[in-house]
C-alpha cells in the first residue's frame, strides 16, 4: 500500500473520531440544556418540594448515625443494669449465708460452752435446794442463794432458757426419757417429773431434759 493511501486512511479515520466526539458533546449539551429548561419550567412549589426533599435527605445521614449510636448506648446500658442487679443479688445471697453462718457458729460455741457449765449450774441447784429451812438466816446460805439467781439470771440474758418439761407430753426433741412409770393421774406419755432439767438456746437445744414418763 502507497504512502498517499496510508495518509488518506489516517485521515479519514481522523475525521470520525471527531465527527463522534462532537455529537457527544452535543448530546451532553442537549441533556444539560433540557435539564435547566425543566428545572426553570417547574413552578415554585415543585421547585421547594425537591428542596425540601434533598435537605431532607442530607439531615436523615446524620439523623441515622444517631439513632445508631442510641440503640448501641441502650444495648451497654441494658447490659450494665443486668450486670449490676446480679451482683446486687449474689451480694445479698453471700450476706445472707454469711449472717446464717455466723448466728450457726455462735449458737454452737453457746452450746459447747454451756454443756461445761451447766454441770456446775446443777450443783449450785442441789446445794440450794439441800439447804435447811432454818439456815435462811446463813451468811454462807443467803449467799449460794444469791449466786444461783444471779447464774440464772446471766443465762437468761444470752438467751439460755430453761425448760419446763414436767405435766407435759413427751417430745424426743426436746427431752430424754431416763424412766417410766405408771401413774393413773396423768395421760399416757406425760412428762412425770424431772431428773435434769433442760435448756434451750433460741431454738437450739443446748442440753435434753432427763425426765420420767408416764406409761
Amino acid at each position: 500500500m502507497s504512502t498517499q493511501e496510508n495518509l488518506s486512511e489516517e485521515l479519514e479515520s481522523t475525521v470520525e473520531n471527531e465527527s463522534i466526539e462532537a455529537e457527544e458533546a452535543l448530546k451532553t449539551e442537549e441533556d444539560t440544556a433540557a435539564e435547566e429548561q425543566t428545572a426553570e419550567t417547574a413552578s415554585p412549589e415543585e421547585q421547594t418540594e425537591a428542596a425540601d426533599e434533598a435537605a431532607e435527605a442530607e439531615e436523615e445521614k446524620p439523623d441515622r448515625r444517631l439513632k445508631k449510636e442510641l440503640e448501641k448506648k441502650e444495648a451497654e446500658l441494658a447490659a450494665m443494669k443486668d450486670r449490676y442487679l446480679r451482683t446486687m443479688a449474689e451480694y445479698e445471697n453471700y450476706r445472707k449465708r454469711t449472717d446464717r453462718e455466723k448466728s450457726d457458729l455462735y449458737a454452737y460455741a453457746v452450746k459447747d460452752t454451756m454443756l461445761k457449765i451447766l454441770p456446775v449450774l446443777d450443783n449450785l441447784q442441789r446445794g440450794v435446794q439441800t439447804l435447811p429451812e432454818d439456815a435462811a438466816e446463813d451468811p454462807i446460805a443467803e449467799g449460794m442463794c444469791k449466786i444461783l439467781k444471779q447464774f440464772e439470771t446471766v443465762l437468761d440474758e444470752i438467751g439460755v432458757k430453761p425448760m419446763d418439761a414436767e405435766g407435759k407430753d413427751f417430745d424426743p426433741n426436746l427431752h430424754q426419757a431416763v424412766m417410766h412409770v405408771d401413774d393413773p393421774e396423768l395421760g399416757k406419755n406425760v412428762v412425770a417429773a424431772e431428773m435434769m432439767k433442760g435448756y434451750t438456746y433460741k431454738e437450739t437445744v443446748v442440753r435434753h431434759a432427763m425426765v420420767t414418763v408416764a406409761n
